[in-house]
Protein backbone atom coordinates (compact mmCIF):
# COMPACT_ATOMS: atom_id res chain seq x y z
CA UNK A 1 0.00 0.00 0.00
CA UNK A 2 2.95 2.27 0.64
CA UNK A 3 3.99 2.17 -2.99
CA UNK A 4 7.42 2.56 -4.52
CA UNK A 5 6.67 6.10 -5.67
CA UNK A 6 6.47 7.27 -2.06
CA UNK A 7 9.34 5.02 -0.98
CA UNK A 8 11.64 6.61 -3.58
CA UNK A 9 10.74 10.09 -2.36
CA UNK A 10 11.52 9.19 1.23
CA UNK A 11 14.82 7.51 0.34
CA UNK A 12 15.88 10.63 -1.56
CA UNK A 13 14.90 12.85 1.37
CA UNK A 14 16.76 10.76 3.95
CA UNK A 15 19.84 10.36 1.75
CA UNK A 16 19.94 14.12 1.20
CA UNK A 17 19.83 14.80 4.96
CA UNK A 18 22.37 12.09 5.71
CA UNK A 19 24.92 13.11 3.10
CA UNK A 20 24.81 16.72 4.23
CA UNK A 21 26.17 15.73 7.64
CA UNK A 22 27.89 12.37 7.34
CA UNK A 23 31.49 11.45 6.79
CA UNK A 24 33.28 8.15 6.40
CA UNK A 25 36.50 7.56 8.26
CA UNK A 26 38.17 10.90 7.91
CA UNK A 27 41.95 11.00 8.03
CA UNK A 28 43.37 14.29 9.26
CA UNK A 29 45.56 16.13 6.79
CA UNK A 30 49.27 16.54 7.47
CA UNK A 31 49.89 19.73 9.45
CA UNK A 32 51.21 22.72 7.53
CA UNK A 33 54.54 24.15 8.76
CA UNK A 34 54.54 21.68 11.67
CA UNK A 35 56.58 21.90 14.84
CA UNK A 36 58.69 18.91 15.82
CA UNK A 37 55.94 17.75 18.16
CA UNK A 38 53.23 18.04 15.49
CA UNK A 39 55.35 16.32 12.87
CA UNK A 40 55.99 13.34 15.13
CA UNK A 41 52.38 13.32 16.38
CA UNK A 42 51.08 12.97 12.84
CA UNK A 43 53.31 10.00 12.09
CA UNK A 44 52.17 8.31 15.32
CA UNK A 45 48.56 9.07 14.41
CA UNK A 46 48.87 7.29 11.05
CA UNK A 47 50.72 4.33 12.59
CA UNK A 48 48.00 3.83 15.21
CA UNK A 49 45.21 3.81 12.64
CA UNK A 50 47.07 1.28 10.48
CA UNK A 51 47.78 -0.85 13.56
CA UNK A 52 44.07 -0.92 14.43
CA UNK A 53 43.33 -2.21 10.94
CA UNK A 54 45.91 -4.98 11.41
CA UNK A 55 44.55 -5.82 14.86
CA UNK A 56 41.05 -6.08 13.39
CA UNK A 57 42.19 -8.72 10.91
CA UNK A 58 42.48 -6.44 7.87
CA UNK A 59 46.11 -6.45 6.77
CA UNK A 60 47.66 -3.32 5.30
CA UNK A 61 50.73 -5.26 4.14
CA UNK A 62 51.83 -4.72 0.56
CA UNK A 63 53.26 -7.77 -1.14
CA UNK A 64 53.45 -11.39 -0.06
CA UNK A 65 55.08 -13.21 2.81
CA UNK A 66 53.72 -11.01 5.62
CA UNK A 67 51.96 -12.99 8.32
CA UNK A 68 48.46 -11.81 9.23
CA UNK A 69 47.77 -11.15 12.89
CA UNK A 70 45.56 -13.81 14.47
CA UNK A 71 42.76 -11.96 16.25
CA UNK A 72 39.47 -13.00 17.93
CA UNK A 73 36.46 -13.15 15.67
CA UNK A 74 34.77 -10.33 17.59
CA UNK A 75 37.45 -7.96 16.31
CA UNK A 76 36.92 -9.03 12.71
CA UNK A 77 33.20 -8.35 12.39
CA UNK A 78 33.22 -4.59 12.91
CA UNK A 79 32.85 -1.64 10.56
CA UNK A 80 35.98 0.22 11.58
CA UNK A 81 38.70 -1.88 9.90
CA UNK A 82 36.97 -2.01 6.47
CA UNK A 83 36.48 1.76 6.65
CA UNK A 84 40.16 2.24 7.42
CA UNK A 85 41.22 -0.15 4.69
CA UNK A 86 39.11 1.71 2.12
CA UNK A 87 40.44 5.12 3.11
CA UNK A 88 42.18 6.71 0.13
CA UNK A 89 44.31 8.82 2.49
CA UNK A 90 45.70 5.75 4.24
CA UNK A 91 46.29 4.02 0.91
CA UNK A 92 48.35 7.01 -0.12
CA UNK A 93 50.36 6.78 3.10
CA UNK A 94 51.16 3.13 2.36
CA UNK A 95 52.00 3.82 -1.27
CA UNK A 96 54.42 6.58 -0.36
CA UNK A 97 56.05 4.49 2.34
CA UNK A 98 55.61 7.21 4.96
CA UNK A 99 54.30 4.83 7.61
CA UNK A 100 56.23 2.90 10.27
CA UNK A 101 53.70 0.04 10.28
CA UNK A 102 56.25 -2.43 8.92
CA UNK A 103 58.37 -1.84 12.01
CA UNK A 104 55.35 -2.25 14.29
CA UNK A 105 53.99 -5.37 12.63
CA UNK A 106 56.24 -7.93 14.43
CA UNK A 107 54.87 -6.70 17.77
CA UNK A 108 51.20 -6.80 16.87
CA UNK A 109 50.55 -10.47 17.62
CA UNK A 110 51.61 -9.93 21.23
CA UNK A 111 49.38 -6.88 21.36
CA UNK A 112 46.47 -8.88 19.92
CA UNK A 113 46.96 -11.55 22.58
CA UNK A 114 46.99 -8.88 25.29
CA UNK A 115 43.77 -7.40 23.89
CA UNK A 116 42.09 -10.84 23.92
CA UNK A 117 42.85 -11.25 27.62
CA UNK A 118 41.91 -7.70 28.64
CA UNK A 119 38.92 -6.73 30.76
CA UNK A 120 37.86 -4.24 28.09
CA UNK A 121 37.60 -7.04 25.52
CA UNK A 122 35.62 -9.25 27.90
CA UNK A 123 33.11 -6.42 28.33
CA UNK A 124 33.10 -5.75 24.58
CA UNK A 125 32.17 -9.38 23.83
CA UNK A 126 29.14 -9.13 26.14
CA UNK A 127 27.54 -6.48 23.94
CA UNK A 128 25.22 -8.46 21.65
CA UNK A 129 24.58 -5.74 19.08
CA UNK A 130 27.66 -3.57 18.79
CA UNK A 131 27.28 -0.18 17.17
CA UNK A 132 30.09 1.71 15.43
CA UNK A 133 30.16 4.00 18.47
CA UNK A 134 30.73 0.97 20.73
CA UNK A 135 33.55 -0.15 18.44
CA UNK A 136 35.18 3.28 18.45
CA UNK A 137 34.99 3.53 22.25
CA UNK A 138 36.53 0.08 22.62
CA UNK A 139 39.52 0.91 20.41
CA UNK A 140 40.03 4.21 22.19
CA UNK A 141 40.35 2.33 25.48
CA UNK A 142 42.59 -0.34 23.94
CA UNK A 143 44.98 2.22 22.44
CA UNK A 144 45.50 3.84 25.80
CA UNK A 145 45.46 0.86 28.17
CA UNK A 146 46.90 -1.98 26.04
CA UNK A 147 48.61 -0.81 22.89
CA UNK A 148 50.60 2.12 24.25
CA UNK A 149 51.34 0.22 27.48
CA UNK A 150 53.13 -2.54 25.58
CA UNK A 151 56.83 -2.19 26.37
CA UNK A 152 58.03 -3.13 22.87
CA UNK A 153 55.60 -0.77 21.19
CA UNK A 154 56.54 2.06 23.50
CA UNK A 155 60.25 1.44 22.94
CA UNK A 156 59.68 1.32 19.18
CA UNK A 157 58.08 4.75 19.08
CA UNK A 158 60.82 6.18 21.28
CA UNK A 159 63.45 4.86 18.88
CA UNK A 160 61.98 6.61 15.86
CA UNK A 161 63.73 9.66 14.39
CA UNK A 162 62.18 12.90 15.62
CA UNK A 163 60.65 11.31 18.73
CA UNK A 164 59.16 13.66 21.31
CA UNK A 165 57.13 12.65 24.33
CA UNK A 166 54.59 15.36 23.70
CA UNK A 167 54.30 14.30 20.05
CA UNK A 168 53.60 10.71 21.13
CA UNK A 169 50.81 11.86 23.42
CA UNK A 170 49.38 14.20 20.80
CA UNK A 171 49.36 11.42 18.18
CA UNK A 172 47.43 9.12 20.53
CA UNK A 173 44.81 11.80 21.22
CA UNK A 174 44.46 12.61 17.52
CA UNK A 175 43.79 8.95 16.73
CA UNK A 176 41.23 8.76 19.52
CA UNK A 177 39.47 11.85 18.18
CA UNK A 178 39.25 10.35 14.69
CA UNK A 179 37.85 7.11 16.10
CA UNK A 180 35.20 9.01 18.05
CA UNK A 181 34.25 11.01 14.94
CA UNK A 182 33.90 7.79 12.95
CA UNK A 183 31.62 6.29 15.59
CA UNK A 184 29.46 9.40 15.56
CA UNK A 185 29.20 9.55 11.75
CA UNK A 186 28.33 5.87 11.45
CA UNK A 187 25.64 6.30 14.08
CA UNK A 188 24.36 9.08 11.84
CA UNK A 189 23.92 6.48 9.09
CA UNK A 190 22.04 4.14 11.41
CA UNK A 191 19.93 7.03 12.63
CA UNK A 192 19.09 8.05 9.05
CA UNK A 193 18.10 4.50 8.19
CA UNK A 194 15.92 4.34 11.29
CA UNK A 195 14.35 7.68 10.32
CA UNK A 196 13.54 6.25 6.91
CA UNK A 197 11.66 3.37 8.52
CA UNK A 198 9.88 5.73 10.93
CA UNK A 199 8.86 7.91 8.01
CA UNK A 200 7.38 4.93 6.17
CA UNK A 201 5.57 3.83 9.33
CA UNK A 202 4.20 7.36 9.78
CA UNK A 203 2.79 7.25 6.26
CA UNK A 204 0.79 4.16 7.23
CA UNK A 205 -0.29 5.94 10.42
CA UNK A 206 -1.68 8.70 8.22
CA UNK A 207 -3.71 6.17 6.23
CA UNK A 208 -5.51 5.07 9.40
CA UNK A 209 -5.49 8.63 10.69
CA UNK A 210 -7.67 9.75 7.79
CA UNK A 211 -10.25 7.13 8.71
CA UNK A 212 -10.02 8.31 12.30
CA UNK A 213 -10.73 11.84 11.05
CA UNK A 214 -13.99 10.59 9.53
CA UNK A 215 -14.99 9.21 12.93
CA UNK A 216 -13.97 12.42 14.71
CA UNK A 217 -16.04 14.60 12.36
CA UNK A 218 -19.06 12.36 12.98
CA UNK A 219 -18.58 12.63 16.75
CA UNK A 220 -18.31 16.41 16.49
CA UNK A 221 -21.68 16.58 14.75
CA UNK A 222 -23.21 14.28 17.38
CA UNK A 223 -21.85 16.55 20.14
CA UNK A 224 -23.40 19.55 18.43
CA UNK A 225 -26.76 17.80 18.19
CA UNK A 226 -26.68 16.86 21.87
CA UNK A 227 -25.65 20.40 22.84
CA UNK A 228 -28.53 21.86 20.81
CA UNK A 229 -31.01 19.85 22.85
CA UNK A 230 -29.68 21.56 25.96
CA UNK A 231 -30.37 25.08 24.71
CA UNK A 232 -32.44 27.30 26.96
CA UNK A 233 -35.11 27.45 24.27
CA UNK A 234 -34.48 24.55 21.83
CA UNK A 235 -36.37 24.46 18.56
CA UNK A 236 -38.38 21.54 17.29
CA UNK A 237 -35.50 20.69 14.93
CA UNK A 238 -33.10 20.74 17.90
CA UNK A 239 -35.28 18.31 19.82
CA UNK A 240 -35.97 16.05 16.84
CA UNK A 241 -32.83 16.26 14.66
CA UNK A 242 -32.17 14.34 11.46
CA UNK A 243 -29.68 11.68 12.61
CA UNK A 244 -28.83 10.28 9.17
CA UNK A 245 -25.33 11.80 9.10
CA UNK A 246 -24.31 10.75 12.64
CA UNK A 247 -25.87 7.30 12.22
CA UNK A 248 -23.98 6.72 8.99
CA UNK A 249 -23.75 2.95 8.55
CA UNK A 250 -20.17 3.04 7.29
CA UNK A 251 -18.98 5.06 10.32
CA UNK A 252 -20.80 2.68 12.66
CA UNK A 253 -19.07 -0.27 11.04
CA UNK A 254 -15.74 1.56 11.17
CA UNK A 255 -16.06 2.19 14.91
CA UNK A 256 -16.98 -1.46 15.47
CA UNK A 257 -14.03 -2.79 13.47
CA UNK A 258 -11.54 -4.41 15.83
CA UNK A 259 -8.46 -3.87 13.66
CA UNK A 260 -9.27 -0.17 13.22
CA UNK A 261 -9.88 0.40 16.93
CA UNK A 262 -6.63 -1.31 17.92
CA UNK A 263 -4.68 0.66 15.35
CA UNK A 264 -6.15 4.01 16.42
CA UNK A 265 -5.47 3.18 20.04
CA UNK A 266 -1.77 2.82 19.22
CA UNK A 267 -1.60 6.06 17.23
CA UNK A 268 0.66 8.56 19.04
CA UNK A 269 -1.30 11.57 17.76
CA UNK A 270 -4.97 12.29 17.22
CA UNK A 271 -6.96 14.95 15.35
CA UNK A 272 -8.93 15.68 18.51
CA UNK A 273 -5.76 17.26 19.89
CA UNK A 274 -6.32 20.06 17.36
CA UNK A 275 -9.18 22.31 18.61
CA UNK A 276 -9.73 23.89 15.17
CA UNK A 277 -9.48 21.21 12.48
CA UNK A 278 -12.51 18.98 13.14
CA UNK A 279 -15.01 21.83 13.75
CA UNK A 280 -13.70 23.65 10.67
CA UNK A 281 -14.04 20.59 8.44
CA UNK A 282 -17.51 19.86 9.79
CA UNK A 283 -18.61 23.41 8.97
CA UNK A 284 -17.35 23.00 5.40
CA UNK A 285 -19.13 19.66 5.08
CA UNK A 286 -22.45 20.95 6.41
CA UNK A 287 -22.34 23.82 3.91
CA UNK A 288 -21.54 21.56 0.95
CA UNK A 289 -23.87 20.38 -1.79
CA UNK A 290 -22.61 16.82 -1.17
CA UNK A 291 -24.03 16.89 2.38
CA UNK A 292 -27.28 18.52 1.32
CA UNK A 293 -27.85 15.96 -1.46
CA UNK A 294 -27.15 13.09 0.95
CA UNK A 295 -29.48 14.42 3.62
CA UNK A 296 -32.20 15.16 1.07
CA UNK A 297 -32.24 11.69 -0.46
CA UNK A 298 -35.26 9.50 0.37
CA UNK A 299 -33.02 6.90 2.02
CA UNK A 300 -29.42 5.81 2.30
CA UNK A 301 -28.04 2.29 2.44
CA UNK A 302 -24.56 1.15 3.47
CA UNK A 303 -23.09 1.65 -0.02
CA UNK A 304 -24.48 5.19 -0.18
CA UNK A 305 -23.03 5.93 3.26
CA UNK A 306 -19.60 4.80 2.03
CA UNK A 307 -19.98 6.88 -1.10
CA UNK A 308 -20.81 9.96 0.99
CA UNK A 309 -17.48 9.80 2.80
CA UNK A 310 -15.63 9.03 -0.39
CA UNK A 311 -17.09 12.17 -1.97
CA UNK A 312 -16.42 14.27 1.14
CA UNK A 313 -12.81 13.07 1.32
CA UNK A 314 -12.23 13.59 -2.38
CA UNK A 315 -13.84 17.03 -2.71
CA UNK A 316 -13.55 18.69 0.70
CA UNK A 317 -11.27 17.01 3.24
CA UNK A 318 -8.21 15.96 1.22
CA UNK A 319 -7.79 19.00 -1.05
CA UNK A 320 -8.71 21.54 1.63
CA UNK A 321 -6.35 23.94 3.39
CA UNK A 322 -7.60 22.97 6.85
CA UNK A 323 -6.11 19.48 6.78
CA UNK A 324 -2.85 20.65 5.16
CA UNK A 325 -2.35 23.21 7.93
CA UNK A 326 -3.15 20.71 10.67
CA UNK A 327 -0.78 18.11 9.26
CA UNK A 328 2.17 20.45 9.63
CA UNK A 329 1.61 20.33 13.39
CA UNK A 330 0.96 16.60 13.56
CA UNK A 331 4.07 15.02 12.02
CA UNK A 332 7.11 16.22 10.07
CA UNK A 333 6.93 12.98 8.08
CA UNK A 334 3.49 13.73 6.60
CA UNK A 335 4.41 16.67 4.36
CA UNK A 336 4.67 14.52 1.23
CA UNK A 337 2.42 11.62 2.19
CA UNK A 338 -1.05 13.12 1.79
CA UNK A 339 -1.44 12.67 -1.95
CA UNK A 340 -0.45 9.00 -1.90
CA UNK A 341 -2.26 8.08 1.32
CA UNK A 342 -5.33 10.05 0.30
CA UNK A 343 -5.50 8.06 -2.95
CA UNK A 344 -5.39 4.81 -1.01
CA UNK A 345 -8.08 5.97 1.40
CA UNK A 346 -10.37 6.69 -1.57
CA UNK A 347 -9.52 3.27 -3.02
CA UNK A 348 -10.27 1.61 0.32
CA UNK A 349 -13.62 3.41 0.68
CA UNK A 350 -14.67 2.08 -2.71
CA UNK A 351 -13.67 -1.47 -1.71
CA UNK A 352 -15.37 -1.13 1.67
CA UNK A 353 -18.65 -0.21 -0.02
CA UNK A 354 -18.94 -3.79 -1.29
CA UNK A 355 -17.43 -5.53 1.76
CA UNK A 356 -19.73 -8.37 2.97
CA UNK A 357 -21.59 -7.81 6.25
CA UNK A 358 -20.03 -9.38 9.31
CA UNK A 359 -16.49 -9.36 7.92
CA UNK A 360 -13.64 -7.03 8.94
CA UNK A 361 -13.23 -3.94 6.80
CA UNK A 362 -10.63 -4.52 4.04
CA UNK A 363 -7.93 -2.06 5.12
CA UNK A 364 -4.87 -2.15 2.89
CA UNK A 365 -1.64 -3.68 4.29
CA UNK A 366 1.34 -1.41 4.83
CA UNK A 367 3.21 -2.93 1.88
CA UNK A 368 2.07 -4.89 -1.14
CA UNK A 369 4.63 -7.62 -0.47
CA UNK A 370 7.98 -8.39 1.17
CA UNK A 371 9.89 -6.97 -1.81
CA UNK A 372 8.26 -3.57 -1.41
CA UNK A 373 8.90 -3.65 2.34
CA UNK A 374 12.62 -4.25 1.76
CA UNK A 375 12.91 -1.83 -1.17
CA UNK A 376 13.42 1.39 0.81
CA UNK A 377 16.07 0.24 3.31
CA UNK A 378 17.94 -1.70 0.61
CA UNK A 379 17.94 1.22 -1.82
CA UNK A 380 19.16 3.61 0.89
CA UNK A 381 21.99 1.25 1.88
CA UNK A 382 23.08 0.71 -1.74
CA UNK A 383 23.09 4.45 -2.41
CA UNK A 384 25.22 5.10 0.69
CA UNK A 385 27.66 2.26 0.11
CA UNK A 386 28.30 3.04 -3.57
CA UNK A 387 27.82 6.79 -3.66
CA UNK A 388 31.43 7.46 -4.67
CA UNK A 389 31.16 5.04 -7.61
CA UNK A 390 27.82 6.52 -8.64
CA UNK A 391 29.10 10.08 -8.26
CA UNK A 392 31.98 9.22 -10.61
CA UNK A 393 29.43 8.06 -13.19
CA UNK A 394 27.44 11.26 -12.77
CA UNK A 395 30.52 13.46 -13.13
CA UNK A 396 31.58 11.56 -16.22
CA UNK A 397 28.48 12.55 -18.14
CA UNK A 398 27.87 16.11 -17.03
CA UNK A 399 28.03 18.42 -20.04
CA UNK A 400 30.38 21.07 -18.66
CA UNK A 401 29.72 23.39 -21.59
CA UNK A 402 26.12 23.81 -20.46
CA UNK A 403 26.26 23.04 -16.74
CA UNK A 404 28.53 24.60 -14.11
CA UNK A 405 29.58 21.64 -11.95
CA UNK A 406 30.17 23.92 -8.97
CA UNK A 407 26.58 25.14 -9.08
CA UNK A 408 24.76 21.86 -9.59
CA UNK A 409 22.08 21.45 -6.93
CA UNK A 410 23.10 18.89 -4.33
CA UNK A 411 19.57 17.46 -4.46
CA UNK A 412 20.16 16.63 -8.15
CA UNK A 413 23.23 14.59 -7.19
CA UNK A 414 21.26 12.77 -4.51
CA UNK A 415 18.38 12.03 -6.89
CA UNK A 416 20.74 10.63 -9.53
CA UNK A 417 22.63 8.59 -6.92
CA UNK A 418 19.40 6.85 -5.93
CA UNK A 419 18.41 6.41 -9.56
CA UNK A 420 21.72 4.72 -10.47
CA UNK A 421 21.45 2.48 -7.40
CA UNK A 422 18.04 1.37 -8.66
CA UNK A 423 19.16 0.96 -12.28
CA UNK A 424 22.03 -1.32 -11.29
CA UNK A 425 20.43 -3.38 -8.54
CA UNK A 426 16.78 -3.94 -9.48
CA UNK A 427 16.64 -5.81 -12.79
CA UNK A 428 12.86 -6.29 -12.57
CA UNK A 429 12.20 -2.54 -12.68
CA UNK A 430 12.23 -1.26 -16.29
CA UNK A 431 14.72 1.49 -17.07
CA UNK A 432 12.05 3.97 -18.28
CA UNK A 433 10.14 3.55 -15.00
CA UNK A 434 13.23 4.37 -12.93
CA UNK A 435 14.18 7.30 -15.17
CA UNK A 436 10.71 8.83 -15.15
CA UNK A 437 10.25 8.48 -11.40
CA UNK A 438 13.49 10.24 -10.51
CA UNK A 439 13.02 12.97 -13.09
CA UNK A 440 9.65 13.68 -11.45
CA UNK A 441 11.29 13.77 -8.01
CA UNK A 442 13.88 16.23 -9.33
CA UNK A 443 11.13 18.40 -10.79
CA UNK A 444 9.27 18.42 -7.48
CA UNK A 445 12.11 18.81 -4.99
CA UNK A 446 14.94 20.61 -6.77
CA UNK A 447 15.33 23.51 -9.20
CA UNK A 448 13.26 24.49 -12.25
CA UNK A 449 15.84 22.99 -14.62
CA UNK A 450 16.62 19.89 -12.54
CA UNK A 451 14.29 17.52 -14.36
CA UNK A 452 15.93 18.28 -17.70
CA UNK A 453 19.42 18.00 -16.22
CA UNK A 454 18.74 14.74 -14.36
CA UNK A 455 17.08 13.20 -17.42
CA UNK A 456 20.06 13.99 -19.65
CA UNK A 457 22.70 12.65 -17.27
CA UNK A 458 20.75 9.49 -16.41
CA UNK A 459 20.14 8.78 -20.10
CA UNK A 460 23.90 8.93 -20.75
CA UNK A 461 24.70 6.86 -17.66
CA UNK A 462 22.19 4.14 -18.60
CA UNK A 463 23.58 3.95 -22.16
CA UNK A 464 27.11 3.64 -20.80
CA UNK A 465 26.15 0.95 -18.27
CA UNK A 466 24.39 -1.01 -21.01
CA UNK A 467 27.44 -0.81 -23.28
CA UNK A 468 29.55 -2.10 -20.39
CA UNK A 469 27.22 -5.07 -19.89
CA UNK A 470 26.20 -3.89 -16.42
CA UNK A 471 22.62 -3.01 -17.28
CA UNK A 472 20.84 -6.11 -18.48
CA UNK A 473 17.21 -5.09 -18.72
Amino acid sequence: MINRILIRVKVVQMLYSYLLTQSEFHIDSAPEAPTADRRFAYSVYLDLLLAISELSGVSTARGRGVQTVAVPVQLRDGKLAPALASSEELKTVLTRGTSDIDGLRPMLQAVADAIASSEAFRDYKKVKTRTPADEARFWNVILETVFMKNAEVNAFFRSLPGFTGKGLEMGLHEAQDSLAAFGASRMGYLSAKADLQRSLDKAYDLYFGLFELIADITREQLNRIEAAKEKYVPTAADLNPDMRFVENKFVARLLADEAFCKRVEKQPMHWSDDPVLVPRLLDEILASDIYKKYMGAPSADYAADCELWRDLCKCIILPGEALAEAMENQSVFWNDDMQVMGTFVLKSLRQMASAPDGEPLPFLPQYKDAEDEAFGPELFTLAVQHRDEYRALIDRFIDREHWDTERIAFMDIVVMTCAIAELLNYPAIPVPVTMNEYVEIANSYSTARSGQFVNGVLYSVSDYLRSEGRLNK
